[in-house]
């Protein structure tokens, strides 16, 4: 039987946590062969993807893993698989790319989930998140802090790919921005047609809405 996921969110969860397994099953030679190398980076540039499913420990899978589960969903329903997918990557490969020019070696989701985060600060900026899990603040303020955080890590290093994290949330903001321009750029058609008396969507307005108008 074929199982169809409707989201991309709950795959991308399944394909972290069956490769975690595989980590603690076939050990550390496993886990160095598709980690990011930074000096093996252009001899086997998969690694850049590879690196983004596997993680150092059960904690630091669990915190990403979480972060996806929570903002994954409330992006994608905005603004689509295939743009979530979009970003979702994008935001992981150019972090760990990056990444290579500052650290030996590095693996995680956590660059691409910066971008989903990036996407989530432009899209919702309003949204109410218990950072640390208590203190309540806006998913605006709340991102002021991630990147604060990281911008401290950068001179005060603890082992954590801090300018991955950055690139990440840059890419996710820049994506986001460009989005709310597309759907800015909608509304003044739409308005047009409205003031027109051309209100009657054809495909091409029913498809432009789906891409745009929906966010």
């Amino acid at each position: 039987m074929k199982i169809k996921f409707q989201s991309a969110v709950i795959p991308i969860i399944i394909a972290n946590i069956v490769v975690f397994v595989l980590q603690l099953v076939l050990g550390t030679g496993f886990t160095e062969s598709f980690m990011l190398i930074s000096k093996e980076v252009f001899m086997r540039p998969w690694i850049l993807v590879t690196s983004m499913f596997l993680h150092a420990n059960i904690n630091h899978l669990l915190f990403n893993m979480y972060a996806l589960f929570i903002f994954g969903p409330l992006i994608e329903q905005r603004i689509g698989k295939k743009r979530f997918l979009f970003i979702y990557f994008l935001s992981g490969i150019v972090a760990a790319l990056i990444s290579t020019f500052f650290y030996h070696s590095a693996l995680g989701a956590s660059g691409a989930i910066m971008g989903i985060l990036g996407v989530t600060i432009m899209l919702l900026p309003d949204l109410q998140v218990l950072l640390f899990f208590f203190i309540p603040m806006s998913m605006r303020t709340a991102g002021v802090i991630f990147a604060l955080i990281d911008i401290f890590g950068i001179f005060v290093p603890s082992g954590v790919a801090n300018i991955a994290h950055l690139v990440g949330l840059s890419l996710g903001i820049i994506y986001g921005y460009y989005l709310l321009k597309q759907k800015k750029a909608f509304k003044k058609r739409f308005e047009r047609k409205v003031h027109t008396n051309s209100i009657e969507m054809g495909k091409d307005d029913i498809n432009d809405y789906l891409r745009h108008g929906k966010l």
